[in-house]
């Protein structure tokens, strides 16, 4: 039975004592070395991480997640900046490796294009003690705005939620819930699923 999940996770902020580094090297299974505090995070033995990729708006893939995360650092200078925003998403049983791939990765080149900014998406396997149905996946979506060639811009304004209530416009998640049960529900249409999800 298809499941609908998309969640907003807190923000990677360093007044929490976080990194983007650590935080994109950990999602995607990655070695790390963060260039401002000298830091190493190394993930590379950690299991469960299928695929990882960086999309940038305009249908850019980045290769150098590196050097993007450290860029991301870098451009963000004040101590209680937020530097990252996460989104997990429940993808559908129904589907195979290779759908849920093209599903995850074409909702985070939907999210680059729509808000502008990198979305570095890893698709995670079950873990091995829990419900071997919850393949995933964490989007990791800069704060600032990414242009199609990778430069850092701007603060995101329609992904900060303390904006939009000041401006009065809706939140990015009044756009992303309705656009992923979308998303999902087309794809489980095309398989030829009875399944749909509702957010």
């Amino acid at each position: 039975m298809a499941i609908f999940h998309l969640s907003a996770r807190a923000p990677i902020t360093r007044a929490s004592g976080r990194s983007a580094t650590a935080a994109a090297a950990y999602r995607a299974g990655a070695l790390i070395c963060d260039e401002r505090t000298g830091l190493v995070f190394d993930y590379r033995r950690r299991h469960g991480v299928l695929e990882a990729r960086i999309q940038l708006p305009g249908g850019r893939h980045l290769a150098d997640r590196q050097q993007f995360w450290n860029g991301v650092e870098v451009h963000h200078r004040r101590r209680d900046a937020v530097l990252a925003r996460e989104i997990v998403l429940a993808l559908p049983t129904e589907l195979d490796a290779d759908e849920r791939a093209e599903l995850a990765f074409g909702f985070a080149r939907e999210i680059a294009d729509e808000f502008g900014v990198g979305v570095d998406c890893a698709l995670h396997a079950p873990s091995r003690d829990g419900d071997d149905r919850n393949f995933h996946a964490h989007l990791l979506l800069t704060a600032c705005t990414v242009d199609a060639d990778g430069v850092l811009g701007k603060k995101a304004e329609r992904l900060d939620p303390i904006a939009c209530r000041r401006s009065g416009a809706a939140d990015s998640v009044s756009w992303l819930r309705p656009r992923w049960q979308d998303s999902v529900n087309a794809v489980l249409t095309r398989k030829g699923s009875p399944e749909r999800v509702d957010h």
